[in-house]
C-alpha cells in the first residue's frame, strides 16, 4: 500500500510492508548499505530508505534530485533524531536528476537565488514550509466562514469599475498594439480591468445572501519593487448585511484567533522551522493573536498617542496624514503589545463606499478600520459602507466618479438599503507575518512584480 511520508512518519510501525515515493534529498554511502533521505513534501521531515549494495538498482542514478519509489519493511532506526527506517527490498528510479546541473545541493540558497528557480525551489525545507502553511492556511479560511453561515462566491476578476479609486488597474483588451483605442470596437465594448478587489460584487450578493466571503487572486499595476508588494495576489473579502463597523470588527478578530489557531496547531513542525531559521518571534507573533482581545480606538485617539510619543518618525505625525507603517507597528509593537484595531478614519484618505459619520462636519471621518499586529503593521482594511443613495452618490461625484457608472451599485440602496460591512485580508501578507518570512515574493509560489513574470 501507498503511504505520504507524513503518514509513515507518524503511523507506521516497525514490520509493516509500504510503498513509498519521493525525490532524494541526500544520499551517503557505506560498506554495505546506501542511505537515501526521501522526502514527497507532505511534511518537513523525510524518510531514510536503507538500500544494501545486493539489491538490483542503479546506485549512480540515487543522486539528489532523482524521484524514486521504494518498497519495503519498516524498521526501528539507530539514527539520531528518527523514529523509522525503511528497508528497502525493491526500488525503481522514476525520473534522474543530473547531478552536474541539479541546482539544489545539500547547502543554503539565498532566497534571491531560489526566485531564479521558482519551478524548483518547492522541493526546498523553507518553500516546502512556506507552502504548507499557505494551504493549511487556506483550508482554515474555508472552514471558519463555513462554520459561520457564510457562502462562498465568485466574484469577477474582469472588471469595469475602480473599487479603490487608485487608477493602478491593468487593462483588459484585445485590440492590437498600436492601435487607437476605441473601445467601442474592444472585446467587451468598453474599458476593462483586472480586478483589484471583488468588494463591489460581493455587496450585491451579500443583499441576497446576508453572510458571503471571496478568496481569490486580485491584481494591481502598481510600479512597487518592495518587499510588501505583489502584482498579482490573492484576498479574502466577507462581506455581511444588516451589520455595523462593530459587527465587522468582531469578526475580523475572531477570524484571525480562528486562523493563527489553526495553523499554530497544525502546522507545528513548519512552524518550529520557522522559529529557528528564519524569525524567532513566529510563534510569540501566534500566540499574541489568539491569547488576548484586541486592543480598539479612534483614528483620532491613535493620532493623540503618535503625537504625545517620544518616538522619532520618519513622516511627521498630523490629523488627516494616512498613517504609515512606522506609525502602525509603533502603536502595535511599543504602545500597547499587542494588536489594534483603529476606526473612525478621515473621510478624504478612504474609499468613496465607506460610510460618512455623521458628526463634525469639519472634519467628516467615515466607518472604516485597519487592523493592526505586531510585527507587520496593517494586516486587514475593512469598513461598514455606505448605504444612503444620496450620500453615496454625493460621495462619487465629489472624487469626480460618474455615477451612472455604478448604477447597479446605487440600486442596492434603492431596493431593500441595509447597513452592512466587511473587510479584506491579503492573504500573501498574512502567510508572510505566519512564517516571518521578510519577502512576500517567497510565500507565493510564481511572483508577479514590475519586469517579474517568468514561469
Amino acid at each position: 500500500m501507498k503511504f505520504s511520508i507524513n503518514q509513515v512518519l507518524h503511523q507506521a510501525q516497525p514490520g509493516e510492508q509500504i510503498v513509498v515515493q519521493g525525490w532524494v534529498r541526500t544520499k551517503r554511502q557505506s560498506k554495505e548499505v546506501t542511505f537515501l533521505e526521501l522526502n514527497d513534501g507532505s511534511c518537513l521531515a523525510s524518510l531514510q530508505i536503507v538500500i544494501p549494495h545486493s539489491l538490483a538498482v542503479n546506485h549512480g542514478l540515487l543522486t539528489t534530485g532523482a524521484a524514486i519509489k521504494a518498497e519495503g519493511a519498516i524498521a526501528a532506526s539507530l539514527g539520531k533524531g528518527q523514529r523509522i527506517e525503511l528497508l528497502a527490498t525493491a526500488l525503481e528510479v522514476i525520473g534522474t536528476a543530473d547531478p552536474e546541473t541539479y541546482p539544489l545541493q545539500k547547502k543554503r540558497h539565498s532566497f534571491e537565488f531560489l526566485r531564479t528557480i521558482a519551478h524548483l525551489r518547492p522541493r526546498t525545507n523553507a518553500f516546502g514550509a512556506v507552502f504548507r502553511v499557505r494551504n493549511a492556511c487556506a483550508y482554515a479560511i474555508h472552514q471558519f466562514f463555513q462554520s459561520q453561515g457564510f457562502i462562498w462566491v465568485h466574484t469577477p476578476i474582469i472588471s469595469t469599475s475602480d473599487c479603490e479609486g487608485a487608477g493602478e488597474m491593468f487593462h483588459v483588451t484585445s485590440l492590437k498594439p498600436g492601435q487607437m483605442p476605441d473601445y467601442s470596437q474592444d472585446f467587451f465594448g468598453k474599458p476593462a480591468y483586472l480586478t483589484v478587489s471583488g468588494q463591489l460584487e460581493a455587496e450585491v450578493l451579500a443583499m441576497a445572501f446576508s453572510k458571503v466571503y471571496t478568496f481569490g487572486p486580485t491584481f494591481r499595476a502598481e510600479n512597487s519593487n518592495t518587499s510588501r508588494h505583489l502584482a498579482e495576489f490573492w484576498m479574502v473579502e466577507p462581506e455581511i448585511a444588516f451589520a455595523e463597523l462593530e459587527d465587522d470588527a468582531d469578526l475580523a478578530e475572531a477570524f484571525l484567533k480562528y486562523l493563527f489557531n489553526y495553523v499554530l496547531t497544525n502546522c507545528q513542525a513548519d512552524l518550529e522551522f520557522f522559529q529557528e531559521r528564519i524569525s524567532d518571534r513566529v510563534i510569540s507573533n501566534a500566540e499574541n493573536i489568539i491569547n488576548q482581545p484586541f486592543e480598539r480606538l479612534t483614528y483620532t485617539q491613535a493620532i493623540e498617542i503618535l503625537t504625545k510619543s517620544s518616538q522619532k518618525f520618519e513622516f511627521p505625525v498630523a490629523w488627516g496624514i494616512d498613517l504609515q507603517s512606522e506609525h502602525e507597528r509603533y502603536l502595535a509593537e511599543q504602545y500597547f503589545q499587542k494588536p489594534v484595531i483603529v476606526m473612525d478614519y478621515p473621510a478624504g484618505i478612504k474609499a468613496f463606499y465607506m460610510r460618512l459619520n455623521d458628526q463634525d462636519p469639519e472634519h467628516p471621518t467615515v466607518r472604516a478600520m485597519d487592523v493592526l499586529a505586531p510585527g507587520i503593521g496593517e494586516i486587514i482594511g475593512g469598513s461598514q459602507r455606505e448605504e444612503r443613495l444620496e450620500v453615496l452618490e454625493m460621495r462619487l461625484q465629489a472624487i469626480g466618479l460618474n455615477p451612472a457608472d455604478y448604477w447597479w451599485y446605487l440600486d442596492l440602496r434603492r431596493y431593500g438599503t441595509v447597513p452592512h460591512a466587511g473587510f479584506g485580508l491579503g492573504f500573501e501578507r498574512l502567510v508572510q507575518f505566519m512564517t516571518g518570512m521578510a519577502n512576500i515574493r517567497d510565500v507565493i509560489p510564481f511572483p508577479r512584480t514590475p519586469l517579474n513574470a517568468d514561469f
